[in-house]
């Protein structure tokens, strides 16, 4: 004689779980609130796919971060030179950010971030239940957030990334609570999350409303959907998703949109006038002597800071000589930044192996692996190159309007 097991009724499979549900337009939307480095939020959403009770399954993923929790050679497929010309080394430096942070919790805690939402998606294919993955593109979230910023926000930011990056510090006790009820891109950003008002709305509020319309547009035919998204997420999603009325595609395209930088920004105008125009002026009134003590400033002070922020990113000598050939001649290169030409040249003079694009998760954690890794390295001199020729844009530009001034 055989018993049949009888699997959990889905309240009881949620039990001791936070979670809400949401019926609307004849849809009953059940949201599972789980901590992403938590085993007990792990074992939450297998038991509650278990129980059968479910047509569809949704989880706050986007393309790129399921790839990365379900393809561990994800990264060695990547076209670093693509990344570098199309003006997405920041982003790529963003995401290895959010990677080494991720990596470290999982060493410290046993348990990879995220498990319970590549679980949940493992779980519903093999029983053969639509998987829709409702969160917001990555890059999407990080250009509207620097679009938010502002110039000294965004370099606020940048300065805080960085040091998230090189610091090879165990993740705090009080950290990883509030990770465990709140959000993964939330906790990456650290302190200035707290006390920024924009990055919060673009990170949270704004992706709340997003999966709230996501989940909408994806029902389909599926009358039970199983939503598994961080406990930090809850609360706004379910307010959305039982609240809004506009067409969620509008929505989606609204919080997709990331206005285009212009081809001639005010900053760059500003800076090309003040460079051609103090060096114009003071060749006229001071002389061949003022003009050319004003335009050796400016290459001093840019090509110089350039080339230092190379150096400190261990930049080949090729790599230095490029950067500072390309600082001084910011003005007249609106969108290129000089990072991308020395970042060029070191990829071209020290390719990556293949190794190095195995080994960037785990070198990215500590910063000797920046060094010590190939890619992780361009990507260093991108952004260290960068850094050095703004302060020196800043500086120079100062000095000019001093010795005008005087």
């Amino acid at each position: 004689m055989t018993t049949d097991t009888v699997p959990p009724s889905p309240l009881a499979a949620l039990a001791g779980q936070p979670h809400a549900i949401v019926e609307r337009d004849g849809v009953r939307y059940t949201l599972l609130g789980t901590a992403h480095v938590s085993r007990d939020s792990l074992d939450a959403v297998r038991a509650a796919i278990d129980t059968g009770a479910y047509d569809a399954v949704s989880v706050e993923l986007d393309t790129q971060r399921m790839l990365a929790l379900s393809d561990p050679d994800a990264l060695a497929k990547l076209d670093l030179v693509k990344v570098i010309r199309e003006g997405k080394a920041a982003l790529f430096a963003a995401n290895l950010g959010l990677a080494a942070y991720q990596r470290r919790l999982a060493e410290q805690l046993g348990i990879e971030p995220g498990a319970e939402l590549k679980a949940a998606a493992d779980e519903a294919r093999l029983r053969d239940l639509p998987v829709h993955l409702i969160d917001r593109e990555v890059g999407v979230t990080f250009r509207r957030i620097s679009a938010r910023l502002g110039f000294f926000g965004r370099i606020r930011l940048v300065t805080g990334l960085l040091t998230g990056l090189l610091v090879d510090d165990e993740v705090g006790e009080e950290e990883i609570e509030n990770l465990k009820q709140g959000d993964m891109l939330e906790a990456s950003f650290g302190e200035f999350a707290k006390h920024s008002p924009a990055l919060y709305e673009t990170l949270i509020d704004e992706r709340d409303q997003y999966m709230a319309s996501r989940l909408r547009e994806t029902s389909g035919e599926a009358r039970d959907v199983l939503a598994v998204v961080g406990a930090g997420h809850l609360q706004g999603l379910a307010r959305y998703l039982r609240e809004e009325t506009r067409d969620p595609h509008a929505i989606c395209e609204e919080l997709d949109f990331v206005r285009k930088k212009k081809k001639l920004p005010w900053f760059t105008m500003v800076v090309t006038t003040l460079v051609l125009g103090g060096i114009g002026w003071g060749f006229w009134r001071g002389g061949f002597a003022l003009g050319a003590d004003l335009l050796q400033q400016w290459v001093l002070f840019t090509a110089g800071l350039a080339a230092l922020g190379c150096l400190l990113a261990g930049g080949h000598p090729l790599s230095i000589l490029a950067g500072a050939i390309a600082a001084p001649l910011k003005p007249f290169r609106p969108g290129i930044p000089s990072g991308t030409f020395s970042a060029l040249v070191e990829l071209r003079v020290r390719k990556p192996a293949y190794g190095d694009f195995l080994a960037l998760r785990d070198d990215a954690q500590t910063l000797r692996g920046w060094y010590r890794n190939r890619v992780a390295r361009v990507v260093l001199n991108f952004i260290l190159t960068n850094l050095g020729t703004g302060i020196g844009v800043w500086l120079a530009g100062a000095r000019i309007v001093g010795k005008l001034i005087a």
